[in-house]
């Protein structure tokens, strides 16, 4: 299980092979790495579900290879009123094969993915100033595993990215000796490698990031997130959305890399709709608002872990966030089901139109 969705395994993967499982996607969410926050985000999952599956399609028809096998209609598979996550992963039944379907088959908002499985080892965390033992994890992992890096591609430098802090505008085709005080438009999309399973988020040097991904080319990951991004950026302009940044996450299997987990969605990626942010960064913003405390405290405790002989800053974060009001998680959960009407072209949810929709969480 993630923070947000749960994972089920119906033939686990091998050295040899890879398995087969699904996603179900919950109306949970994270934000600042926190892990599942105090409020639910109703049609959030289904959402995050459907537009996965949209870009999904829309990346093998443009021949890159992925893990995604189909949705689950949950009108063939079962109760369809069925909230996700009722039953425990390891104790639910097999989908049959005719459930699994393109997303064009359903007439209801999916909310199970089904997905080829890979192996994922234990990273091992030495502590002491050691970090983590990306050798023991590649030992374990032979030559059919998860990467363990996630791979961000950036289109737009807004104001507070991290990026300013790392790279000078000419390294990146900005011909500026500083870094001007608007959202940079990137000439030509920019790749960054970061760690997917330390306790913390880090950027990685191109070389650390080589050694971390094993027998895996850096230059076909770098070329993969390329890809993707184009196949999105092109459909968010095609519905109106501009295409900020993104992430990628990748298995390596018989030579070959393979899109993993989900891409296209709120959560993974920046989207803005008429200037507006239409992401989990909206969220993400109202904390920093209206519970700075709580920002704050985060902060703190991931600068403070990396003195001590821990991994997990929560342990030592002394406090916890607030509740979301009512008012923001309907206009939020409003949000994520009208913007995934409107990215893939569909009616699927009962939603308003995208302009009331980012009108709304405009004002929070």
């Amino acid at each position: 299980m993630t923070s947000v969705k749960e994972f089920r395994v119906a033939e686990p993967a091998t050295a040899e092979s890879l398995g087969r499982g699904r996603f179900v996607f919950t109306d949970a969410y994270s934000v600042f790495d926190w892990g599942r926050m105090p409020d639910p985000i109703p049609r959030k999952g289904a959402s995050l579900c459907t537009m996965g599956a949209f870009n999904f399609e829309r990346l093998e028809d443009a021949g890159v290879p992925t893990h995604y096998r189909g949705v689950v209609d949950p009108n063939r598979a079962g109760d369809p009123t069925a909230e996700p996550g009722a039953n425990e992963p390891d104790a639910d039944e097999p989908i049959p094969d005719d459930a699994i379907v393109d997303l064009d088959a359903v007439s209801t908002p999916p909310t199970e993915m089904a997905i080829e499985l890979t192996q994922v080892p234990d990273l091992p965390y030495l502590g002491d100033g050691d970090g983590y033992d990306y050798d023991a994890y590649h030992a374990s992992a032979a030559e059919n595993y998860l990467i363990p890096l996630e791979v961000v591609f950036r289109n737009t430098v807004p104001i507070g990215s991290s990026l300013r802090d790392r790279r000078e505008p000419s390294d990146v085709g900005i011909d500026a000796s500083e870094w001007p005080e608007t959202v940079v438009d990137l000439p030509e999309p920019v790749v960054e490698f970061s760690t997917k399973y330390e306790e913390q988020d880090r950027y990685l040097t191109r070389e650390e990031a080589e050694r971390i991904a094993g027998v895996a080319s850096i230059e076909d990951l770098e070329s993969t997130a390329l890809a993707v991004n184009r196949v999105v950026t092109d459909r968010a302009k095609a519905a109106g959305f501009d295409h900020e940044d993104g992430k990628i996450e990748c298995l390596y299997v018989d030579g070959e890399i393979r899109v993993a987990d989900v891409v296209g969605t709120f959560d993974e990626n920046r989207f803005a709709y008429d200037d507006q942010e239409v992401s989990k960064e909206v969220v993400r913003q109202w904390y920093k608002r209206n519970d700075s405390e709580w920002v704050a405290a985060v902060s703190e405790a991931k600068q403070a872990v990396a003195d001590r002989s821990v991994a997990d800053w929560r342990t030592i974060c002394d406090d916890e966030p607030v509740p979301l009001p009512d008012r923001v998680i309907e206009a939020v959960s409003a949000m994520y089901a009208a913007g995934a009407n409107a990215y893939t072209g569909r009616d699927l949810f009962d939603a308003p139109a995208i302009d009331q929709a980012v009108d709304d969480v405009r004002e929070l």
